[in-house]
């Protein structure tokens, strides 16, 4: 997989992409996963995000719904028509089927985080369906003494699985993209856990996404030139205006770090 076209150390340019929770139909941001704000309407966002040169855009579906599959398909139906760059949907996915419709309707890559540690054998199956470049893991993480822990339901249920031992098997059976959340970080705009970063993106073969903790332009440059990663992704300071896509590129670029202008 070294070689492989998910790869940035090849010289592939690094991926900036805005991330949309999404509850009610309605995009949110807190800290530390809670106090909710409201921060627009997610097809608006995305469209002005697409025209803003994000590379991609992540969609994570935060609402506990009976309806959550039928809204998430509309939601993914209605940004497709809107959007020419890829885009990634996860949240209440468990099964083959809720996949498929999603897909089906328009996304590029599905996302799933507490399914898939409760039933890991759900990534060999959804590889398998689909292929690897489709399925990314959502890995949610916080440090309780020494170790990272996995945590599920936005954070707030440690696991026993450590960080790293759970994202090397979720390669294994077939993740084609991690998208690691620091918890700690999350929502503080302190910037990137560059060192946990480092780690796993040494360890792994597949892209890894950095999330949690964006602040800042600097905090950019510092994730790419310390760790590598080959995306780093942010929220609130896209959603509030407080950082500007073509900005941040700018500022990438006179670093030497190659980006999608």
């Amino acid at each position: 997989m070294k070689g492989s076209p998910f790869r940035g150390r090849g010289g592939l340019a690094k991926r900036i992409i805005p991330c949309l929770d999404v509850k009610d139909g309605r995009t949110v941001k807190g800290v530390n996963f809670v106090d909710l704000r409201d921060a627009g309407d997610p097809v608006e966002l995305a469209w002005n995000y697409s025209r803003q040169g994000a590379d991609e855009l992540v969609f994570l579906d935060i609402t506990a719904t009976l309806e959550r599959r039928k809204t998430m398909v509309e939601l993914v139906k209605a940004v497709a028509r809107q959007i020419n760059i890829p885009f990634t949907i996860g949240g209440g996915i468990n099964e083959i089927a809720d996949a498929d419709a999603l897909l089906n309707a328009g996304a590029d890559k599905i996302s799933i985080n507490s399914a898939a540690v409760r039933n890991p054998a759900l990534i060999d199956e959804l590889a398998k369906a689909f292929g690897v470049q489709f399925v990314v893991i959502a890995v949610d993480t916080r440090a309780i003494g020494d170790k990272n822990v996995v945590h599920l339901n936005g954070g707030r249920l440690p696991t026993e699985r450590e960080t790293l031992e759970w994202i090397l098997e979720a390669e294994s059976r077939g993740a084609g993209e991690i998208l690691l959340t620091s918890m700690d970080h999350d929502g503080t705009k302190a910037g990137f856990d560059n060192k946990l970063l480092k780690i796993v993106n040494d360890a792994v073969h597949i892209p890894v996404i950095a999330s949690g903790g964006a602040g800042s332009v600097a905090h950019f440059v510092d994730v790419f030139e310390k760790t590598n990663v080959d995306a780093a992704l942010a929220a609130s300071v896209f959603h509030y205006g407080e950082i500007l896509i073509p900005d941040l590129k700018a500022v990438l670029k006179s670093n030497n770090i190659e980006v999608r202008i």
